[in-house]
């Protein structure tokens, strides 16, 4: 189990990679619409009329590429106030009683997601803007984002009956 942690680990360090490249693309187009329409470079052409649709897709991809390996990483929001100072064994059951709801609602976005990537596909949705393309390309992240996070917190619940009977210290950038 240890081993098959480690190489999912490594395959969420990859997607963390593509979300920081796809952060740093964002960046360059950002930084080339702004010269282009402020510098005048190139006549007739005042900026990237798709720059801003582009952003927004990319900060929605940034998201969803990043989100499993920050669970990873501890570097979510966590407040654990609470379960310092309960005892250890109660602390250790609400951690997997809030394991147990997250693992219950991402595979519930993953399923439903699924179902609207399936669904748009079917009917030929499409987004149309300054650029057009099916819907489901925007929809087909989501479900594959949150079943990735549903996985991540199977191996935290795997550490976590490894450990210590107490709130968890693996995995959480406070401790």
């Amino acid at each position: 189990m240890d081993r098959l942690s480690r190489l999912y680990g490594r395959l969420l360090a990859g997607l963390a990679l593509a979300g920081c490249a796809v952060l740093f693309l964002m960046m360059a187009v950002i930084c080339v619409d702004v010269l282009l329409r402020n510098a005048r470079l190139a006549p007739g052409m005042l900026g990237l009329p798709w720059a801003n649709e582009v952003t927004e897709y990319a900060l929605y991809l940034i998201t969803l590429l990043t989100a499993p390996w920050l669970l990873r990483q501890g570097m979510h929001i966590r407040v654990d106030v609470l379960l310092r100072v309960m005892p250890a064994r109660l602390a250790w059951a609400c951690e997997w009683v809030v394991d147990l709801i997250a693992l219950a609602c991402c595979v519930a976005i993953a399923w439903y997601g699924l179902k609207a990537v399936f669904s748009s596909q079917a009917i030929g949705g499409m987004v149309v803007k300054v650029i057009a393309i099916p819907e489901w390309w925007l929809l087909a992240p989501l479900p594959a984002a949150f079943l990735l996070l549903a996985i991540e917190i199977l191996f935290r619940m795997h550490r976590l009956w490894q450990g210590e009977r107490g709130p968890r210290t693996d995995a959480v950038s406070a401790a």
